[in-house]
């Protein structure tokens, strides 16, 4: 079963970002943050390369495996196959609200849908046994929703099945009219009905996300009741400000906070590794961009990684030349 607090600080499933290579360099951060895959429907995990969706280092621990779908055999497959990956986690995706998802009757329309997610939630509890634990990922409601009435209801039904972790957007989703995008930021937020949900449901641990941007924020958070939190772009735009100060302030260790220095320099062998076996650099160090954020000589840094996409048989020297910029202007 999963350790206490082992969603106290996550990096939410983004699409094109939390690849392995990015949560590889989100690890060099932080010992402690959960870390999620990008969403991979279970249809493509079952019927394609399922080696290559499911590859993940061993170092990324603790890590989630996100899935989307409605079809709770194919649900069922998918999270076995995720289990004996070994992945700590597999979660159901119930808050994605592009047009593609909810074509394919996943992500956020589910929420219209309590019993039908409970039915697939069940069926994924039993493929995954005791060892792996199954959450869901949901928003607070959809459309005309009222959130007060249907997120409780919602809640109750997945409860039902066996889960005992849920992640909550505290935004509606608006599926026809707003984009991906503004759907990250223009629904109001309303984090005190999720707090709610925390005292209505008290065996349910209760995981916020959306508009976190500080630790200060999740620290709030989390001492109001609330028993984790989840950062998204906040996480993957500036990941020292996030996970380099999180094992300290969150999970109370005593070692000093990780540097994006720090965090490059582990980065290098890896890069190294990953070039032997045919990876590109680009798609790597594409993750790395926000190292800097905020510091003297990101744009720089930036500039110089910026180059691996155009310099013919660039390795880590090319990341080792790009810290030297930035040291430089900072001093």
């Amino acid at each position: 079963m999963m350790e206490p607090n082992s969603h106290r600080l996550t990096v939410a499933p983004m699409m094109d970002c939390t690849d392995r290579h990015c949560r590889y360099f989100h690890r060099r951060y932080s010992r402690h943050a959960r870390l999620y895959t990008e969403m991979i429907a279970a249809q493509a995990l079952v019927h394609g390369d399922r080696a290559r969706l499911l590859a993940f280092n061993r170092e990324e621990h603790p890590v989630a495996l996100q899935i989307g779908g409605s079809d709770p055999d194919l649900l069922s497959t998918a999270t076995r196959l995720g289990c004996d990956a070994g992945y700590d986690e597999v979660n159901l995706n119930v808050g994605c609200p592009s047009k593609r998802v909810r074509s394919g009757r996943f992500g956020a329309c589910l929420m219209a849908e309590p019993d039908h997610v409970a039915r697939c939630a069940d069926a994924m509890v039993g493929a995954a046994g005791r060892d792996v634990e199954v959450t869901i990922k949901c928003r607070i409601g959809i459309d005309d929703q009222d959130p007060h009435k249907t997120l409780p209801r919602f809640i109750r039904a997945i409860a039902g099945s066996g889960i005992r972790t849920v992640l909550i957007h505290a935004r509606k989703a608006i599926l026809g009219g707003l984009s991906p995008e503004q759907n990250r930021r223009i629904p109001p937020l309303d984090y005190p009905l999720v707090l709610r949900m925390k005292a209505e449901f008290p065996d349910i641990s209760i995981v916020i996300n959306g508009g976190l941007s500080t630790l200060d924020q999740a620290k709030e958070q989390l001492d109001a009741g609330i028993d984790g939190a989840m950062f998204g772009r906040a996480a993957y735009g500036d990941p020292a400000a996030i996970l380099g100060a999180a094992d300290r302030r969150l999970f109370d260790e005593s070692l000093p906070d990780v540097s994006s220095k720090t965090a490059v320099l582990a980065m290098l062998p890896y890069i190294e590794s990953e070039l032997r076996k045919g990876q590109r650099l680009h798609a790597i160090v594409r993750h790395m961009m926000g190292a800097f954020t905020g510091r003297p000589g990101a744009r720089y840094w930036r500039r110089h990684l910026a180059s691996a996409t155009t310099t013919p048989n660039a390795g880590p020297e090319l990341v080792e030349n790009a810290l030297k910029s930035v040291d430089a202007d900072a001093a």
